[in-house]
This record gives C-alpha cells, sequence and structure tokens, in this order.
C-alpha cells in the first residue's frame, strides 16, 4: 500500500478539495484525510501510477507539493539535517564572506559546489581561505543579526522527538553556528567543520577533516548502528549536492527547496512547504505537532 501527500506552503493555505478528489478518484485512491484543512490532506493507493511525475510537474506550476511513497514505516525514528538553507535560511559561510568584504566571490563558489559543479572539499577551502583576517567576534555577529531559522522546523524537531525520535545536526557548515542552532531547536547531537582562530583572527584554514558529502553518510552509518536502528528509520532532509549520500541512504530522503540537480535524484521533494511538510509526509496531523 501507498500513500499520496499533497501540500502547499502554510503561509498559503490554498490545497483546494477538489483538487484533492480529483487526483484521487483518478488514481483510485483511499477516502482523503485533511492532516491540515487548506494545507496538507493524503489518501491511500495499492499502486503506484504510471503518470505520476508528470501529475507532480502540473501541480508544481498549482504551488502544490505531491509525495508518494509506501505507507508501510513513514514514521521514522530518526531525524539527520542538513544545516545551511534547511535548518536556517541562510549559508552561514556567505554571511561571514558579506562581513569580510568578500560576499560576491563566495557567493558564487558556494552556488556552483551545491550545485554539485565544484568539488565540496576544494570549494570549502577556496572560501575558507577568503575569510582570513577576520575578527572571531564577527562570527558571534553574524548569529546573532543575520542567521534565522527555516519555517516549521521547531514544530518537526519537537513533535518528532516527543514521539520518541533522535535528531542530529550534519553540516558542511562550521561548529560555531551548528552548536547555537543545535542548541536552540533541541538537536541530540551535531557535526560539522571548524574554522581555525588564531590571536583572535580567522588564519583562512579549516580543520581536518574536512566534512563534507561522505563524512555526512558516515554519520548515519555510525548513528543508526550506535541507536540500534535500521536506515530505513531515517528520514533525512537537504538541498545540496553534498547532501546527496545521506538523502539517497535514507528511509526517506528530503530534498528542501534543493538544486535541481539535487532534487532530480530525490524521490521526495519539497519545494513549496516548509520544514512542518517532514511531518506531513510521515503522516502527523496538524493536531499531533510540539513546539
Amino acid at each position: 500500500m501507498y500513500v499520496a501527500t499533497l501540500l502547499v506552503n502554510p503561509a498559503t493555505p490554498t490545497l483546494e478539495p477538489a483538487l484533492v478528489e480529483s487526483l484521487r478518484n483518478a488514481w483510485g485512491g483511499g477516502e482523503a484525510n485533511w492532516l491540515n484543512p487548506g494545507i496538507a490532506a493524503e489518501f491511500t493507493l495499492e499502486s503506484l501510477p504510471d503518470n505520476r511525475w508528470d501529475v507532480w510537474g502540473d501541480l508544481q506550476g498549482m504551488g502544490v507539493d505531491l509525495v508518494l511513497q509506501p505507507d508501510q514505516g513513514r514514521r521514522k525514528k530518526m531525524l539527520l539535517a542538513d544545516m545551511d538553507s534547511t535548518m536556517i535560511q541562510q549559508e552561514c559561510i556567505d554571511e561571514l564572506a558579506d562581513e569580510a568584504g568578500v560576499g560576491a566571490r563566495v557567493k558564487d563558489i558556494t552556488a556552483r559546489a551545491m550545485n554539485g559543479e565544484l568539488d565540496f572539499e576544494g570549494a570549502l577551502t577556496e572560501r575558507v581561505g577568503l575569510l582570513k583576517g577576520l575578527p572571531e567576534e564577527v562570527i558571534t555577529q553574524v548569529l546573532n543579526s543575520r542567521i534565522s531559522f527555516m519555517p516549521g522546523g521547531r514544530e518537526l524537531l519537537a513533535t518528532m522527538k516527543a514521539d520518541g525520535a533522535y535528531a542530529a545536526l550534519v553540516s558542511g557548515g562550521f561548529t560555531a553556528f551548528t552548536a547555537r542552532v543545535a542548541a536552540e531547536l533541541r538537536f541530540d547531537e551535531n557535526r560539522a567543520n571548524t574554522l581555525i582562530v588564531a590571536d583572535g583572527k580567522l588564519t583562512g584554514e579549516v580543520g581536518r577533516p574536512i566534512l563534507g558529502r561522505e563524512a555526512k553518510v558516515e554519520a548515519l552509518e555510525q548513528i543508526t548502528a550506535r541507536l540500534g536502528i535500521s536506515e530505513a528509520d531515517v528520514i533525512a532532509v537537504g538541498d545540496g549536492a553534498n547532501d546527496l549520500g545521506m538523502l539517497t541512504r535514507a528511509g526517506a530522503g528530503v530534498a528542501l527547496h534543493a538544486k535541481p540537480s539535487v532534487a532530480a535524484e530525490c524521490e521526495i521533494r519539497i519545494n513549496h512547504g516548509d520544514l512542518t511538510a517532514l511531518l506531513y509526509v510521515q503522516g502527523y496531523s496538524r493536531g499531533d505537532f510540539k513546539g
């Protein structure tokens, strides 16, 4: 048995019952279950429709995300999340670069790296090198004034943790940022890269080994083994090329507002919804939300 979930951006609750009923009838689905009126609904299916991606494309033009997945086992025991442009709305290195006066140059490298056009480790090393000499206190300034959380993150963490799930933040960014984000959102652990500081200033170097695509897969392997759960028990979320390893290995890999080349390799693509979409695709209703 499969389940189809339709959802929209919670800020614009425009999911029409007529649209849900039309698709349900066309696909011979079960009775619609509204997880949040105007925002998210689901229905069961006995098999995956051949035209699922054509319909997905049509719905994208209407501001609606569509997810089809097996019904069994979709409520997960662990969340594995990227940070930049996923749990927060910014790329932390881009914000630091703005303060260092090299914002445009670094943003271009970041965009190409996240799209898979550049080697992640080389791109990170180059970008960090451009931050050489930046006062260490700028990190705190950026955290306090430039960083904002992705909508739905608090509800996602609180709801899954209340249901017994474990939450890990794994980032190609920096520990100075993941520590703050993890503490505020109540992640159980966080992993990221370390900016090297000497005499109160960034040296332009990053600690080794660099945490990139393979390190995120290793986090998936290590944490699931430690918890005694399987990779199928994990929902992972990210937006960049360095997230693809964990997204394709996890039981549910969610490409959230992702680069096209990344989304193309993922079964679950959320382009309109926020982080609460990860709850809806697991079958949580708005009344189940915590936080």
